[in-house]
Protein backbone atom coordinates (compact mmCIF):
# COMPACT_ATOMS: atom_id res chain seq x y z
CA UNK A 1 0.00 0.00 0.00
CA UNK A 2 2.92 2.34 0.75
CA UNK A 3 4.27 1.65 -2.72
CA UNK A 4 0.85 2.49 -4.15
CA UNK A 5 0.93 5.80 -2.25
CA UNK A 6 4.31 6.64 -3.80
CA UNK A 7 3.03 5.80 -7.29
CA UNK A 8 -0.13 7.87 -6.74
CA UNK A 9 1.87 10.87 -5.55
CA UNK A 10 4.06 10.59 -8.64
CA UNK A 11 0.97 10.67 -10.85
CA UNK A 12 -0.05 14.02 -9.34
CA UNK A 13 3.32 15.72 -9.98
CA UNK A 14 3.95 16.96 -13.55
CA UNK A 15 7.12 15.40 -14.95
CA UNK A 16 7.28 12.41 -12.59
CA UNK A 17 6.20 9.04 -13.98
CA UNK A 18 4.20 6.65 -11.85
CA UNK A 19 5.62 3.82 -13.96
CA UNK A 20 9.12 4.89 -12.94
CA UNK A 21 8.21 4.74 -9.24
CA UNK A 22 6.59 1.33 -9.77
CA UNK A 23 9.81 0.11 -11.39
CA UNK A 24 11.99 1.48 -8.58
CA UNK A 25 9.78 0.09 -5.79
CA UNK A 26 9.64 -3.37 -7.34
CA UNK A 27 5.92 -3.65 -8.21
CA UNK A 28 6.15 -2.91 -11.94
CA UNK A 29 5.92 -6.59 -12.81
CA UNK A 30 2.86 -7.03 -10.57
CA UNK A 31 1.03 -4.12 -12.19
CA UNK A 32 1.76 -5.10 -15.79
CA UNK A 33 1.00 -8.80 -15.42
CA UNK A 34 -2.02 -8.18 -13.17
CA UNK A 35 -3.50 -5.58 -15.50
CA UNK A 36 -2.97 -7.94 -18.43
CA UNK A 37 -4.93 -10.71 -16.70
CA UNK A 38 -7.74 -8.30 -15.79
CA UNK A 39 -8.03 -7.03 -19.37
CA UNK A 40 -8.06 -10.59 -20.72
CA UNK A 41 -10.61 -11.69 -18.10
CA UNK A 42 -12.98 -8.82 -18.89
CA UNK A 43 -12.71 -9.47 -22.62
CA UNK A 44 -13.38 -13.18 -22.18
CA UNK A 45 -16.25 -12.50 -19.79
CA UNK A 46 -17.99 -10.15 -22.22
CA UNK A 47 -17.48 -12.56 -25.13
CA UNK A 48 -18.83 -15.54 -23.15
CA UNK A 49 -21.79 -13.50 -21.92
CA UNK A 50 -22.74 -12.60 -25.48
CA UNK A 51 -22.48 -16.26 -26.51
CA UNK A 52 -24.53 -17.45 -23.54
CA UNK A 53 -21.63 -19.26 -21.88
CA UNK A 54 -20.65 -19.23 -18.24
CA UNK A 55 -18.03 -17.03 -16.61
CA UNK A 56 -15.57 -19.88 -16.00
CA UNK A 57 -12.80 -18.68 -18.29
CA UNK A 58 -13.03 -15.11 -17.08
CA UNK A 59 -13.01 -16.22 -13.44
CA UNK A 60 -9.86 -18.29 -13.93
CA UNK A 61 -8.11 -15.40 -15.68
CA UNK A 62 -9.13 -12.91 -12.99
CA UNK A 63 -7.76 -15.11 -10.20
CA UNK A 64 -4.32 -15.01 -11.83
CA UNK A 65 -4.04 -11.24 -11.26
CA UNK A 66 -2.46 -11.39 -7.75
CA UNK A 67 -5.25 -9.40 -6.09
CA UNK A 68 -3.59 -9.64 -2.69
CA UNK A 69 -1.01 -7.17 -4.02
CA UNK A 70 -3.02 -5.28 -6.64
CA UNK A 71 -5.77 -4.17 -4.24
CA UNK A 72 -3.45 -2.61 -1.61
CA UNK A 73 -1.44 -0.91 -4.37
CA UNK A 74 -4.63 0.43 -5.96
CA UNK A 75 -5.98 1.63 -2.62
CA UNK A 76 -2.73 3.43 -1.88
CA UNK A 77 -2.75 5.07 -5.32
CA UNK A 78 -6.32 6.36 -5.01
CA UNK A 79 -5.66 7.68 -1.51
CA UNK A 80 -2.48 9.45 -2.64
CA UNK A 81 -4.17 11.05 -5.65
CA UNK A 82 -7.03 12.43 -3.54
CA UNK A 83 -4.77 13.68 -0.73
CA UNK A 84 -1.86 14.65 -2.97
CA UNK A 85 -4.06 16.77 -5.23
CA UNK A 86 -4.87 18.97 -2.25
CA UNK A 87 -1.48 18.92 -0.52
CA UNK A 88 0.86 19.17 -3.50
CA UNK A 89 -1.05 21.89 -5.34
CA UNK A 90 0.15 24.73 -3.03
CA UNK A 91 3.62 23.17 -2.74
CA UNK A 92 4.07 23.13 -6.50
CA UNK A 93 2.80 26.68 -6.79
CA UNK A 94 4.92 28.20 -4.00
CA UNK A 95 8.09 26.06 -4.14
CA UNK A 96 8.19 24.81 -7.71
CA UNK A 97 11.97 25.15 -8.08
CA UNK A 98 12.71 23.15 -4.92
CA UNK A 99 10.11 20.53 -5.83
CA UNK A 100 11.59 20.09 -9.29
CA UNK A 101 15.05 19.68 -7.77
CA UNK A 102 13.92 16.81 -5.52
CA UNK A 103 12.13 15.02 -8.34
CA UNK A 104 15.05 15.62 -10.72
CA UNK A 105 17.31 13.77 -8.31
CA UNK A 106 14.76 10.98 -7.89
CA UNK A 107 14.39 10.32 -11.61
CA UNK A 108 18.11 10.77 -12.38
CA UNK A 109 19.04 8.10 -9.83
CA UNK A 110 16.15 5.92 -11.01
CA UNK A 111 17.91 5.44 -14.36
CA UNK A 112 20.08 2.84 -12.65
CA UNK A 113 17.04 0.54 -12.31
CA UNK A 114 16.28 -0.11 -16.02
CA UNK A 115 20.01 -0.14 -16.79
CA UNK A 116 20.49 -2.94 -14.24
CA UNK A 117 17.54 -4.83 -15.76
CA UNK A 118 19.01 -4.66 -19.25
CA UNK A 119 22.49 -5.71 -18.15
CA UNK A 120 21.14 -8.55 -16.01
CA UNK A 121 19.04 -9.80 -18.92
CA UNK A 122 21.72 -9.83 -21.60
CA UNK A 123 24.68 -10.59 -19.32
CA UNK A 124 26.88 -8.14 -21.23
CA UNK A 125 27.12 -4.49 -22.20
CA UNK A 126 24.94 -3.21 -25.00
CA UNK A 127 26.45 -2.17 -28.31
CA UNK A 128 26.02 1.40 -29.67
CA UNK A 129 23.50 0.04 -32.19
CA UNK A 130 21.41 -1.46 -29.39
CA UNK A 131 21.37 1.89 -27.56
CA UNK A 132 20.14 3.77 -30.65
CA UNK A 133 16.39 3.27 -29.91
CA UNK A 134 16.99 4.57 -26.40
CA UNK A 135 18.75 7.67 -27.71
CA UNK A 136 15.89 8.36 -30.12
CA UNK A 137 13.36 7.92 -27.31
CA UNK A 138 15.37 10.30 -25.11
CA UNK A 139 15.44 12.92 -27.89
CA UNK A 140 11.69 12.59 -28.43
CA UNK A 141 10.96 12.94 -24.71
CA UNK A 142 13.28 15.96 -24.48
CA UNK A 143 11.45 17.73 -27.32
CA UNK A 144 7.94 16.87 -26.09
CA UNK A 145 8.63 18.00 -22.52
CA UNK A 146 9.79 21.34 -23.90
CA UNK A 147 6.42 22.17 -25.47
CA UNK A 148 4.81 25.23 -23.87
CA UNK A 149 1.88 24.42 -21.57
CA UNK A 150 -1.70 25.24 -22.46
CA UNK A 151 -4.79 25.79 -20.37
CA UNK A 152 -8.42 24.88 -21.05
CA UNK A 153 -10.84 26.64 -18.70
CA UNK A 154 -13.96 24.55 -19.34
CA UNK A 155 -12.90 21.37 -21.19
CA UNK A 156 -15.57 19.27 -22.94
CA UNK A 157 -16.03 15.82 -21.46
CA UNK A 158 -15.05 14.14 -24.74
CA UNK A 159 -11.65 15.85 -24.58
CA UNK A 160 -11.32 14.79 -20.92
CA UNK A 161 -11.91 11.14 -21.82
CA UNK A 162 -9.47 11.20 -24.73
CA UNK A 163 -6.78 12.88 -22.66
CA UNK A 164 -7.25 10.37 -19.84
CA UNK A 165 -6.86 7.44 -22.24
CA UNK A 166 -3.41 8.76 -23.22
CA UNK A 167 -2.33 9.96 -19.77
CA UNK A 168 -3.00 6.57 -18.17
CA UNK A 169 -0.17 5.10 -20.26
CA UNK A 170 2.21 6.75 -17.78
CA UNK A 171 1.04 4.24 -15.19
CA UNK A 172 2.60 1.39 -17.16
CA UNK A 173 5.34 3.19 -19.10
CA UNK A 174 8.31 4.46 -17.08
CA UNK A 175 9.58 7.86 -18.16
CA UNK A 176 6.20 9.15 -19.36
CA UNK A 177 4.33 11.44 -16.97
CA UNK A 178 0.56 11.41 -17.26
CA UNK A 179 0.17 14.59 -15.24
CA UNK A 180 2.77 16.30 -17.43
CA UNK A 181 0.77 15.33 -20.51
CA UNK A 182 -2.35 16.82 -18.94
CA UNK A 183 -0.30 19.92 -18.11
CA UNK A 184 0.80 20.24 -21.75
CA UNK A 185 -2.71 19.90 -23.24
CA UNK A 186 -4.13 22.31 -20.66
CA UNK A 187 -6.17 19.89 -18.53
CA UNK A 188 -3.94 19.59 -15.45
CA UNK A 189 -5.52 22.46 -13.52
CA UNK A 190 -9.04 21.39 -14.47
CA UNK A 191 -8.37 17.78 -13.41
CA UNK A 192 -6.82 18.84 -10.11
CA UNK A 193 -9.79 21.12 -9.43
CA UNK A 194 -12.26 18.34 -10.30
CA UNK A 195 -10.61 15.98 -7.78
CA UNK A 196 -10.54 18.63 -5.05
CA UNK A 197 -14.15 19.67 -5.64
CA UNK A 198 -15.42 16.10 -6.15
CA UNK A 199 -16.79 16.81 -9.65
CA UNK A 200 -18.27 13.34 -10.15
CA UNK A 201 -19.15 13.80 -13.83
CA UNK A 202 -15.61 14.88 -14.71
CA UNK A 203 -14.05 12.15 -12.56
CA UNK A 204 -16.32 9.45 -14.04
CA UNK A 205 -15.50 10.41 -17.65
CA UNK A 206 -11.80 10.63 -16.80
CA UNK A 207 -11.91 7.17 -15.17
CA UNK A 208 -13.74 5.68 -18.16
CA UNK A 209 -11.20 7.12 -20.58
CA UNK A 210 -8.36 5.82 -18.40
CA UNK A 211 -9.85 2.32 -18.39
CA UNK A 212 -10.19 2.31 -22.18
CA UNK A 213 -6.61 3.53 -22.61
CA UNK A 214 -5.25 1.02 -20.11
CA UNK A 215 -7.10 -1.88 -21.76
CA UNK A 216 -5.80 -0.85 -25.18
CA UNK A 217 -2.19 -0.38 -24.15
CA UNK A 218 -1.34 -2.82 -21.39
CA UNK A 219 -1.61 -5.97 -23.51
CA UNK A 220 0.69 -4.45 -26.12
CA UNK A 221 3.25 -3.54 -23.48
CA UNK A 222 2.97 -6.99 -21.89
CA UNK A 223 3.66 -8.57 -25.30
CA UNK A 224 6.67 -6.30 -25.84
CA UNK A 225 8.10 -7.23 -22.45
CA UNK A 226 7.58 -10.92 -23.22
CA UNK A 227 9.03 -10.90 -26.74
CA UNK A 228 11.12 -7.71 -27.08
CA UNK A 229 12.22 -7.24 -23.52
CA UNK A 230 15.68 -5.76 -24.07
CA UNK A 231 14.61 -3.23 -26.69
CA UNK A 232 11.57 -2.21 -24.63
CA UNK A 233 13.62 -1.54 -21.49
CA UNK A 234 16.20 0.41 -23.51
CA UNK A 235 13.44 2.63 -24.91
CA UNK A 236 12.01 3.10 -21.40
CA UNK A 237 15.44 4.17 -20.19
CA UNK A 238 15.62 6.74 -22.98
CA UNK A 239 12.18 8.10 -22.13
CA UNK A 240 13.17 8.47 -18.48
CA UNK A 241 16.40 10.27 -19.40
CA UNK A 242 14.74 12.64 -21.86
CA UNK A 243 11.92 13.48 -19.45
CA UNK A 244 14.47 14.98 -17.04
CA UNK A 245 14.14 18.18 -19.05
CA UNK A 246 10.70 18.72 -17.54
CA UNK A 247 12.23 18.64 -14.05
CA UNK A 248 15.15 21.03 -14.63
CA UNK A 249 14.73 23.33 -11.61
CA UNK A 250 15.45 26.59 -13.44
CA UNK A 251 12.98 27.28 -16.25
CA UNK A 252 10.37 29.83 -17.24
CA UNK A 253 6.60 29.32 -17.29
CA UNK A 254 6.92 28.52 -21.01
CA UNK A 255 9.53 25.83 -20.20
CA UNK A 256 12.53 27.74 -21.49
CA UNK A 257 15.60 26.39 -19.69
CA UNK A 258 17.64 28.83 -17.62
CA UNK A 259 21.11 28.62 -16.03
CA UNK A 260 21.35 27.91 -12.28
CA UNK A 261 20.36 30.78 -10.03
CA UNK A 262 21.76 32.17 -6.79
CA UNK A 263 20.26 29.30 -4.78
CA UNK A 264 22.11 26.69 -6.85
CA UNK A 265 23.77 25.04 -3.83
CA UNK A 266 20.48 24.53 -1.99
CA UNK A 267 18.83 23.19 -5.14
CA UNK A 268 21.69 20.77 -5.82
CA UNK A 269 21.51 19.50 -2.23
CA UNK A 270 17.77 18.86 -2.62
CA UNK A 271 18.40 16.96 -5.85
CA UNK A 272 21.13 14.95 -4.13
CA UNK A 273 18.73 14.10 -1.31
CA UNK A 274 16.16 12.85 -3.81
CA UNK A 275 18.79 10.76 -5.59
CA UNK A 276 20.01 9.33 -2.27
CA UNK A 277 16.51 8.03 -1.46
CA UNK A 278 16.35 6.08 -4.72
CA UNK A 279 19.91 4.75 -4.44
CA UNK A 280 19.19 3.49 -0.92
CA UNK A 281 16.07 1.70 -2.19
CA UNK A 282 18.06 0.16 -5.05
CA UNK A 283 20.82 -0.97 -2.67
CA UNK A 284 18.30 -2.58 -0.32
CA UNK A 285 16.55 -4.31 -3.23
CA UNK A 286 19.89 -5.60 -4.57
CA UNK A 287 20.87 -6.95 -1.16
CA UNK A 288 17.52 -8.68 -0.65
CA UNK A 289 17.52 -10.21 -4.13
CA UNK A 290 21.04 -11.65 -3.64
CA UNK A 291 22.12 -11.09 -7.23
CA UNK A 292 18.76 -11.81 -8.86
CA UNK A 293 16.94 -9.10 -10.76
CA UNK A 294 13.18 -9.24 -11.18
CA UNK A 295 12.16 -8.81 -14.79
CA UNK A 296 8.87 -7.28 -15.89
CA UNK A 297 6.77 -9.33 -18.25
CA UNK A 298 6.17 -12.44 -16.18
CA UNK A 299 5.55 -13.07 -12.52
CA UNK A 300 8.51 -14.57 -10.73
CA UNK A 301 10.94 -14.42 -13.61
CA UNK A 302 14.57 -13.85 -12.80
CA UNK A 303 17.76 -13.23 -14.67
CA UNK A 304 21.09 -14.41 -13.35
CA UNK A 305 24.51 -13.74 -14.75
CA UNK A 306 26.21 -16.77 -16.26
CA UNK A 307 29.64 -15.61 -17.29
CA UNK A 308 29.59 -13.58 -20.50
CA UNK A 309 26.66 -15.43 -22.05
CA UNK A 310 23.01 -14.40 -22.05
CA UNK A 311 21.18 -14.51 -18.75
CA UNK A 312 18.89 -17.43 -17.98
CA UNK A 313 15.18 -16.71 -17.51
CA UNK A 314 13.28 -19.13 -15.30
CA UNK A 315 9.53 -19.39 -14.76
Amino acid sequence: MVRGVLIGLAEVVPGVSGGTIALVTGVYDTLIVGAGHVVTGVRQGVADLVRGRGAGRASVEMRRAHWSRLLPIGLGMVTAVVVGARVLEPVLEENIEQARAVFFGLILASLVVPVRLVLAYVGRRLTPREWLPGLLAAAAAFVLTGLPPGKVEDPPLLLVGLAASVAICALVLPGVSGSFFLYTVGLYDATLEAVNQRDLAYIAVFALGALVGLASFVKLLQWLLEHRYRATIVVMTGLMAGSLRALWPWQTDDRELLPPGDDALQTVLLAAAGAAVVLILVAVEARMSSGSVQLPGGAGREARHQGDGPARRDS
